[in-house]
């Protein structure tokens, strides 16, 4: 094979305690043969061993230490099975870094239902640099919050990976864009003697989710070992869990909570909200409010949502009956449901003694099945009419009516559907160059691509305003008296209480199908030389690389939904392409013995309509052990996020949502906290919106700085702690609408100033009608925000042999967040997203341990996730400068009933049983306590059909799982 040139050395304490900490797992499957030796020989075998330079995540310089001036964590592929995580999505979200809440399966009606990602340190997802075996990962097509370009996680076969690379802090002076918040290296695997055959078998104990994986992998050589090949690929299929399945979310919250005004004492009570059916037939006036008009007292609608539906009452503002039902929150999906393969081939052929060539290539496939539930399947007279004038009752009006399983005859079959399919595939020849040089060689092509196709079944517009005046509305019969602006209509009333039927459902439905793709090119050339002169504590090192390439995404949504065609419903589009180059280069210096500095810069320019947008960034690292076994570490540098192609190209592009409309509840003297009683017409208004491209944006810029300390006063047991500072300015800030109605509602109340950059920004962005109706609603793109983060990290590791009785092995992850500030315009206050929980119900801490014992062919691994201290719902209503009607400030932890939810721990467990040296079967389970979210009764009121936090909990509860992997051709 292809000669590389490699340094050796005695390993130190402080090498052997970490190497020895990251083989904890391999250690814990492989055979105790040590019981044999004596402590002396032990000792003696480990200091002949020398330590071949390698290269990690955090540097390109392959070196001899396993902790370097930057921390990384890797969890191997041996930690991944032992802990009982089904997919890479699973390992990187149940990491202590990830404090942060993302959007995920839970979040209905998201703008990426199909896809997986997280956010380390409560920082936007958007900030990790996702790399596979070091190059970068192609990006998601769809955007994030319909905004954000990020990538998806969830299409990784687990299986393959040999092993998972984390590196928190800004890495850009080596990886360029993106690498803000930290760097994810997924390595696959390269080698393995003969061949693997693996089974898994899963579901949940609360039902739901069943599923199945295979997968297989196979290594193939010549007779000279010059040309060596592994084949590997994994398919799996996952049933969807449903809310119906959880006893949390398959009805109304019934242990609903609302606070009511108390004039007597100046201060709110608390008042039991009880279970409030939803109104799935409603007809509203925005004068009058609500009005029950069925005169079979809903009778003919009995049948709706298996049986549920039927004549409810709610107290509060216009008529109290209407017909609904309690159990409409079962009807969306909590997880996906998935069925996806992929297809990994690695492959190398030794030209000579100094030239490898190499190939790699990862196929993906996935399609992915969700429903959105009911709150997002209904129909109503606003969209088109506004309100329309009924001369009977001599009010405006407005009929809302939510369509049931049996109008569709089987509401499985209205699932959306996310097909995606990507490649990676990378050719190059690395080596040395010349017979004896100190200088190796790396220079390859990368080509990703990302597809995806989104299908939906979609309400036609036409048709679907043309059916209900057809059948309920009637002929038009002139215009308002009043306004002379709404249509006058009598409605058959009784006609529009009953069920339809499924022909008639879908005589008004349709499907759309939204197509988008993003493509990157990458040529990529790297010389590195591990001696590239002598210093007083060893050889110096330096790399130099020079990468070129394009970049582009296109989203087009299906023609009708941008042409109006479809009801209730618009899409993001967007297109755009660029070109790139970068220069990077590192070197690292051991000044002497105990002392190692380390420095690297990089250029990053990027060329698109017709402009060039560059970025120089640089790091500097230091490396001091006094004895060897214990290293101090710190490092300086700057991290950049370029503009992405969505932000630049996005086009003008509209969407439907609803929100609440504070400032008309307020006016009705309904706060935040009370939008239960709030009527419907503006709790949950519906809104067109508008958002687009910017292509003037700047790039996103930070300082990043962390320092650390790494003890290990023996072989078997270390100790890392690191700080972490980020300070990150020029911030793309996308607006949160329902933070912007709350601004705009404080603005016009006279709550803020007027004057404020809050309300400039606000009242010119909602936009309201002669009777103050919301008509549009802008979203901005501008480089104003900035935040500040503040982050400490721990790590321990021991292994212990226990003799006769085995081997322990222990490992903990700790992370805590210390500050974490954040301001969105230059005016405003700056916000605290660790004490405020308007702007972020993060975890401060976050943490994970794993106990595993080893025995003979036995193994057992039980794994602890810890999640800390969470506000309550109550304590998220309002933001900094909320008072109440007496004056009293009522923002975050102030409110009535605010506080903070309990620590929050699940536990893995498994068991490993090795039948014969090549057959070994697991049992895993993973939330063994099948612990659920903790009651949150501060303020869900009795109409929220999931009262927990779906950023940072779920209700999945305990899963089992068994699996099977056969060995077998070793040696042959």
């Amino acid at each position: 094979m292809a000669l590389r040139h490699r340094n050796t050395i005695v390993r130190s304490q402080l090498t052997l305690a970490l190497a020895a900490a990251l083989m904890l797992p391999v250690a814990a499957y492989a055979q105790d043969q040590a019981a044999t030796k004596t402590d002396t020989q032990q000792k003696s075998d480990e200091k002949a061993k020398n330590l071949d330079k390698v290269t990690v995540t955090g540097s390109l310089i392959p070196q001899t230490q396993v902790e370097t001036f930057v921390p990384v964590t890797i969890i191997s592929a041996e930690d991944i099975q032992a802990r009982g995580f089904s997919n890479v999505a699973e390992v990187l979200q149940k990491s202590s870094f990830a404090t942060g809440g993302v959007q995920n399966n839970q979040s209905s009606a998201s703008f990426t239902q199909g896809a997986e990602t997280l956010s380390l340190f409560g920082l936007s997802a958007s900030y990790v640099k996702y790399l596979i075996d070091g190059r970068p990962m192609a990006n998601y097509p769809a955007l994030y919050n319909g905004s954000d370009v990020f990538n998806n996680i969830s299409g990784i076969p687990v299986e393959l990976v040999e092993r998972i690379e984390i590196l928190p802090g800004g890495q850009s002076s080596l990886y360029g864009s993106d690498a803000i918040a930290g760097v994810v290296n997924i390595i696959l695997k390269k080698n393995m003697e003969g061949s693997v055959i693996s089974t898994r078998l899963g579901g949940y104990a609360e039902g739901g989710g069943r599923s199945g994986r295979f997968s297989a992998a196979t290594s193939l050589h010549n007779a000279d070992n010059r040309w060596n090949t592994l084949l590997g690929l994994q398919a799996e299929i996952t049933d969807p869990v449903w809310s119906a399945d959880r006893d949390l979310t398959s009805h109304f919250n019934t242990q609903g909570t609302t606070w009511v005004a108390n004039n007597a004492t100046k201060t709110y009570d608390r008042v039991a909200s009880p279970a409030l059916a939803s109104r799935d037939w409603l007809v509203y006036s925005p004068f009058t409010s609500y009005k029950f008009l069925d005169p079979a007292n809903c009778a003919n609608v009995t049948a709706g949502f298996g049986g549920t539906a039927g004549l409810q009452t709610r107290p509060g503002f216009g008529d109290a009956k209407y017909c609904g039902s309690m159990s409409t929150p079962g009807y969306r999906t909590l997880k996906n449901g998935k069925e996806s393969v992929q297809f990994y081939a690695h492959s190398t052929y030794d030209f000579n003694d100094n030239a490898q060539l190499y190939a790699d290539v990862l196929l993906s496939h996935e399609k992915v099945k969700y429903h959105i539930g009911s709150n997002y399947t209904w129909w109503g007279t606003s969209l088109k009419w506004g309100y329309f004038y009924d001369p009977n009752l001599d009010d405006l009006l407005n009929l809302q009516r939510a369509f049931t399983p049996e109008d569709m005859g089987d509401w499985k079959q209205t699932m959306g559907r996310n097909v995606s399919s990507s490649y990676a595939v990378t050719l190059g020849v690395n080596g040395t160059l010349g017979e004896g040089s100190n200088w190796d060689y790396d220079v390859g092509f990368t080509r990703t691509e990302y597809k995806l196709t989104e299908t939906d079944l979609a309400r036609l517009g036409d048709p679907i305003d043309k059916y209900f005046q057809d059948h309920v509305l009637g002929p038009q019969q002139g215009w308002d008296p009043y306004y002379n602006a709404y249509p006058v209509f009598t409605p058959d009333y009784a006609a529009f209480y009953k069920l339809l039927s499924p022909t008639d459902f879908y005589s008004f439905m349709g499907q759309t199908n939204s197509r988008s793709r993003t493509y990157d090119n990458m040529l990529r050339a790297q010389l590195t030389n591990g001696s590239l002169f002598s210093l007083p504590g060893g050889d110096a090192g330096f790399a130099l690389a020079v990468e070129a390439g394009s970049q582009g995404w296109r989203y087009d949504p299906d023609p009708l939904l941008l042409n109006g065609k479809i009801w209730g419903t618009t899409a993001v589009s967007g297109n755009g392409s660029r070109t790139r180059y970068a220069v990077t280069s590192e070197l690292r210096l051991p000044l002497w013995e105990p002392l190692t500095v380390t420095a690297s810069a990089r250029y990053d320019a990027f060329r698109a309509a017709g402009k060039t947008i560059d970025k120089p960034t640089y790091a500097l690292g230091m490396e001091f052990r006094p004895f060897e076994s214990l290293l101090f570490r710190g490092k300086y540098g700057t991290a950049f996020k370029a503009p992405t192609l969505a932000d630049q190209f996005q086009g003008q592009s509209g969407f439907y949502s609803t929100t609440v409309d504070y400032y008309n509840c307020a006016k009705l003297g309904f706060d935040p906290g009370n939008i239960v009683s709030c009527p419907t017409t503006f709790s949950n208004a519906q809104y067109k919106g508008e958002q687009s491209g910017n292509v003037n944006l700047k790039p996103i810029n930070a300082k990043v700085w962390s320092y650390g300390v790494v003890w290990a006063p023996t072989a078997k047991l270390s100790f890392s702690a690191d700080y972490h500072h980020w300070d990150i300015r020029d911030e793309v800030a996308t607006q949160n609408v329902d933070q912007l109605m709350r601004d705009e509602a404080d603005c016009r109340l006279g709550k803020l100033p007027a004057s404020s950059g809050t309300c400039v920004a606000a009242l010119s962005q909602v936009v309201r009608g002669p009777t103050g109706v919301i008509q549009k609603i802008s979203i901005q793109k501008v480089n104003v925000a900035k935040e500040t983060l503040n982050a400490v990290t721990l790590d321990a590791n021991y292994r212990q042999d226990l003799g006769a009785y085995g081997t322990l092995n222990m490992g903990g992850s700790w992370t805590r967040n210390l500050k974490h500030e954040f301001q969105q315009y230059p005016t405003d206050p700056i916000a605290d997203a660790l004490n405020d929980p308007y702007y972020s119900t993060d975890p401060k801490i976050k943490a994970s341990a794993s106990l595993g014992w080893n025995k003979d062919r036995w193994t057992t691994t039980l794994y602890a996730n810890y999640i800390g201290q969470t506000p309550n719902y109550r304590a998220s209503l309002n933001k900094l400068g909320t008072v109440d009607k007496w004056g009293k400030p009522i923002d975050g932890y102030n409110n009535y009933g605010a506080a903070k939810l309990g620590s929050y721990t699940t536990l893995n467990g498994s068991v490993n049983f090795a039948v014969t040296e090549d057959f070994k079967l697991s049992f895993l389970v993973n939330n063994l306590a099948n612990r659920m979210p903790t009651m949150d009764v501060s303020g869900y009121a009795g109409n929220t059909g999931a009262p927990y936090n779906s950023s940072n909990f779920d209700v999945l509860g305990r899963a089992y799982y068994l699996e099977a992997k056969w060995s077998f051709g070793k040696g042959k």
